[in-house]
């Protein structure tokens, strides 16, 4: 397996377990989201000053118009997922949110002129159906919010996708260039988004959320995002849209560790399929790739 697809494994699996974090910080949702955003652009900050790593504002700036696209974009993906949880269940959300690689399976051969085969369509549906087992389809909700719930979780699906797509377009940029400015990007709009909405206050912040938000900002998001920014345009996009569903497995496996969450049968069932699908998937990219050179 090559380095970008561990570095975008990494990156999911600490996606993945941020919920263990944030369900112990005491902060709103969007509050949170803005010191992630914070937090983790002083840490990329802190990171180019003291390594002396070469990184070029030239090249930031002949990218500017699709790095500042982007950083909209991931911070309004943020805001609308959080608006999700808020009008409906998270199953819901969560379903929603993930029909976004299904989204860029579909778009990439139209967009990015990338080849679709029954092999890549099989895995992500099979992924796209451990999802539906993970997440449950028992606490579907009724009513306008959940009707308005489900509309922000598509939406923020639709979002993500575009994040993906959007910096397949980039060029001549590394991963740091390409994640200190999408995270200023997004923080400066939140802030904005913040301001004008439910105000920032933090007042329930206690010493321990103040380290698990340490952890999330420079763990979660400066240090994640790199590694999901440097994969993301050294692979197909189809190849990030399956692995993306290792984030929604890890985080139910480590809330059964860490939270004593037990797994039902159809989450296992899940979990197979998802992870299933991803092997498949790499033993069927190794061996595309080996025929290639042969």
């Amino acid at each position: 397996m090559d380095k970008a697809k561990v570095s975008l494994i990494a990156a999911m699996t600490l996606f993945g377990s941020i919920g263990i974090f944030v369900r112990n910080i005491n902060a709103t949702s969007s509050e949170i989201a803005l010191a992630r955003g914070v937090l983790g652009s002083l840490f990329l900050f802190l990171v180019v000053i003291l390594s002396r790593k070469k990184f070029s504002w030239e090249k930031v700036h002949k990218n500017i118009w699709l790095l500042g696209g982007s950083g909209i974009v991931l911070a309004l993906n943020w805001i609308l997922l959080f608006q999700a949880y808020k009008y409906t269940t998270i199953s819901n959300a969560t379903i929603c949110y993930y029909f976004a690689p299904i989204i860029v399976m579909f778009l990439s051969p139209l967009i990015l002129k990338e080849r679709l085969n029954i092999i890549k369509v099989l895995c992500i549906l099979a992924a796209m159906v451990g999802m539906f087992c993970i997440v449950g389809v028992g606490e579907s909700g009724t009513g306008v919010n959940n009707i308005l719930g489900i509309v922000y979780g598509l939406s923020a699906a639709a979002i993500y996708a575009s994040i993906i797509i959007l910096n397949k377009f980039l060029k001549d940029i590394s991963g740091m260039e390409r994640t200190l400015p999408q995270l200023l990007i997004s923080s400066v709009l939140l802030f904005i988004y913040l301001i004008f909405s439910d105000g920032i206050n933090f007042s329930g912040i206690n010493n321990v959320s103040i380290v698990l938000l340490v952890i999330l900002g420079v763990v979660h998001t400066g240090f994640a995002y790199l590694l999901y920014f440097s994969s993301v345009n050294k692979l197909s996009s189809q190849t990030i849209a399956t692995f993306s569903y290792i984030d929604p497995i890890s985080a139910i496996i480590m809330s059964s560790i860490f939270f004593g969450e037990a797994m039902s049968l159809s989450q296992i069932i899940g979990g197979i399929l998802i992870l299933g699908s991803t092997f498949v998937y790499e033993i069927y990219g190794t061996k595309l790739l080996r025929l290639k050179k042969s």
